[in-house]
């Protein structure tokens, strides 16, 4: 007992001696797993939609790293540093050889939601469709300049960057919208490419990029706080779930229209050399986490020779 309990003083001791490099390294082995947790959860959905389509090992890990080089290139840009290969394999542990190639690459990439003719369209048209019920029809073309048509809605929408007929047939192609003699009827409460996998993938991208922006933004301190909030509750019936679902779909919907009249006015009040952008959103997720038999773990066994 006496030589376990110098023992043990001897190692506090020595811990003593040693505490500032060894509080360094734990606190810093510490954080790093923490931030892997998180991203462990957050990656978690990202690898359930790569494995239903097909994505495999060799497809993320490449992802992995251009996105790596991509930030970590913007993180020396921030500094005021254009960052050379040397630093740039530093910073994200690859070698410089993967550096060198990765850099030279140009990778294919979805379309930006933020920047779709359609989209912007389409949200003009649901509002002026909340203000007046009656704008869910509009003529093509209109020679009254006073009476609304969707080609001065597409141009207002647009800036005129995108002809009123390719807009339309666009949103027509998505179900979003009728065509029919002259007149073009609203077929859908939201813009939500339900029948383009790439849309929907690409507003699937933004807008879970954009959440986790604003709370990475805020856990590591970048600029001012972003509005980022749940409510979250376990231990209810899923038809409980449902029902308030429902519930904050209601209350989308009014300020959903609020927050998209306030940007289309600042969008119409910008000059061309604005470049802010923000995107507000709302989700809701639930799911019976109750253990199902197929799935759950099973029992652990016994070593050979074990006796309960």
């Amino acid at each position: 007992m006496t030589t376990n309990g110098t023992g043990r003083k001897r190692a506090g001791h020595d811990l003593g001696r040693r505490v500032p490099g060894q509080n360094l390294v734990l606190g810093r082995e510490g954080q790093l797993a923490w931030v892997l947790g998180a991203c462990a959860r957050v990656l978690r959905p990202v690898v359930r939609l790569a494995l239903a389509f097909g994505v495999k090992h060799g497809h993320l890990e490449a992802l992995l790293r251009d996105i790596l080089l991509d930030e970590a290139r913007s993180a020396w840009l921030r500094k005021g540093t254009e960052p050379n290969i040397s630093q740039l394999s530093v910073t994200t542990g690859l070698n410089r050889k993967v550096v060198t190639m990765k850099i030279r690459e140009d990778p294919a990439s979805l379309p930006e939601t933020e920047v779709s003719a359609e989209a912007k369209t389409l949200t003009l048209w649901l509002q002026m469709f909340a203000d007046n019920p009656s704008h869910r029809l509009l003529p093509i073309a209109s020679e009254d300049a006073s009476v609304p048509s969707f080609e001065s809605v597409a141009r207002r929408a647009s800036r005129g960057d995108v002809h009123h007929r390719a807009i339309l047939d666009e949103l027509v192609r998505l179900n979003m919208a009728r065509k029919h003699a002259d007149t073009a009827e609203l077929a859908v409460a939201g813009f939500v490419p339900s029948g383009d996998l790439k849309g929907m993938l690409s507003f699937l991208g933004d807008n879970a990029r954009d959440h986790l922006l604003a709370g990475v933004s805020n856990t590591i301190g970048e600029g001012q706080p972003m509005l980022e909030r749940s409510v979250f509750a376990a231990g209810i019936s899923l038809t409980e779930c449902e029902r308030i679902h429902r519930l904050a779909r209601e209350r989308w919907s009014g300020l959903h229209h609020e927050l998209t009249r306030e940007m289309r006015l600042a969008y119409e009040g910008a000059d061309n050399k604005a470049s802010g952008r923000i995107r507000i959103g709302i989700y809701t997720y639930y799911e019976d986490t109750a253990p199902d038999s197929a799935t759950a773990p099973a029992p652990p066994t016994k070593p050979p020779g074990d006796k309960a």
